[in-house]
């Protein structure tokens, strides 16, 4: 198993929350991760072949929960690991950014695999277009997919997710807020316009 990490964007368990309103909270959260397991074991038709490789930070959190919901359903445990993509993405210069954390490969690598990338908010795609190219350095899967918590639209590429917990219509004045309990203390998706709330934990922590 992934060993959870301490994560420098996260905000304080009994924080504050910013102005705005809830979208999802713990139980709707629970829901779209056991659906989206339920739906990765479909299209794979079982779990034989999967990797899953959560985005850091909360990417990893939600790969973790959805590698337990497919093992309490299957009785066998999926590959897990993480993938940085820091280096990777194409906005270093315009927007600044957390240093490099750890890749973490599982035991048998990626080669001839249905990796399953794993994050908390789909924006952009600039993120997923990173981790793309960061699993291309680590081998040649058989399939690439996307899961993700919340779809907020305003692609900038041709990115589509395969699996997703919640469409959330928003401006993209608007931030879209993850929380959740292993880095902020509770499970939360919160969303308030930019001026109440805070870039360092929307999405990646990087405000896209």
């Amino acid at each position: 198993m992934v060993p959870a990490h301490p994560t420098s964007d996260a905000a304080p368990a009994g924080a504050t929350l910013p102005e705005g309103r809830t979208v999802l909270d713990a139980r709707d959260i629970s829901r779209a991760l056991t659906r989206i397991s339920h739906e990765i074991l479909e299209r794979n038709k079982g779990p034989e072949g999967l990797v899953l490789l959560g985005i850091p930070t909360r990417g990893v959190h939600l790969a973790r929960r959805v590698a337990e919901r497919i093992a309490k359903v299957e009785g066998a445990e999926v590959p897990l690991g993480t993938l940085d993509i820091t280096m990777y993405r194409d906005d270093l210069r315009q927007h600044p950014t957390r240093g490099p954390q750890h890749t973490l490969v599982p035991p048998g690598g990626v080669d001839g695999k249905v990796v399953v990338l794993v994050d908390d908010v789909l924006f952009s795609g600039r993120t997923v277009r990173a981790a793309l190219d960061a699993v291309n350095d680590l081998g040649r899967p058989d399939t690439v997919r996307l899961a993700v918590l919340v779809d907020r639209g305003h692609r900038e590429l041709p990115i589509r997710a395969d699996h997703v917990g919640k469409n959330l219509p928003s401006a993209q004045s608007e931030r879209v807020m993850v929380r959740l309990e292993e880095s902020d203390g509770f499970d939360e998706v919160r969303i308030a316009t930019a001026s109440t709330a805070t870039p360092a934990t929307t999405g990646n922590g990087v405000a896209q």
